[in-house]
């Protein structure tokens, strides 16, 4: 193991699950978190019902995450009455006390692509902004755009030093995520798009 690494492993959560037997597969292939997008308009958005009724193909020791971009508290309220996910990942621009009040820890998402005033710099004020997060995701989409579109940004520019967990996402697939894990040393990956056949369908040799 290479002693520069502060971590021990990577951890796995595959994002934007549909169907009960994705869930499942994440399950008994190791992954450590599913993601459930509630996030409007996004292709992969489940209503309150169909992710309650998904939330029973869940087993044993596979966290799920509850994914919002400026949702209506209620509804997010809602969902946290229902679909009872152990994390909160926010893509808007709610506030850290906006993130917070739920009182499950959560992610706050951080734009890193094209059109975004991305960049070090920019990483490093985003995550001042939200002093009570448990971690990040760095994410290859532009500013104000939802997540799970498969874009990869230059890794070059993440923050070095976090001193949170963080996860990686934007353009991982079979064929670049061992790659994306040596380059950065990331806490954990999120993958969404490449591991699809098409839109919240997930692709099992993917």
């Amino acid at each position: 193991m290479n002693s520069n690494c502060p971590y021990l492993r990577t951890r796995v959560k595959f994002c934007g699950l549909t169907r009960a037997g994705d869930i499942r597969l994440a399950g008994e292939l190791g992954a450590d978190a599913i993601g459930l997008v509630f996030a409007e308009g996004s292709p992969r958005q489940l209503g309150i019902d169909e992710a309650a009724s998904l939330r029973g193909a869940v087993g044993p020791f596979l966290s799920v995450v509850a994914l919002f971009m400026d949702n209506d508290p209620d509804d997010v309220e809602r969902v946290i009455q229902r679909v009872r996910p152990h994390v909160l990942q926010f893509h808007g621009s709610e506030s850290d006390s906006e993130c917070r009040r739920w009182g499950l820890p959560f992610f706050k998402s951080v734009a890193m692509g094209e059109g975004s005033a991305s960049g070090r710099s920019h990483a490093l004020e985003v995550l001042n902004r939200y002093p009570s997060a448990t971690g990040f995701l760095f994410d290859g989409h532009g500013e104000g755009e939802p997540g799970g579109q498969g874009k990869r940004f230059d890794w070059s520019r993440l923050p070095a030093d976090l001193g949170r967990p963080w996860m990686l996402a934007g353009g991982l697939s079979p064929d670049t995520v061992c790659d994306a894990v040596v380059r950065t040393r990331c806490w954990g990956v999120d993958v969404s798009s490449g591991i699809e056949s098409a839109p919240g369908v997930k692709d099992g040799e993917r």
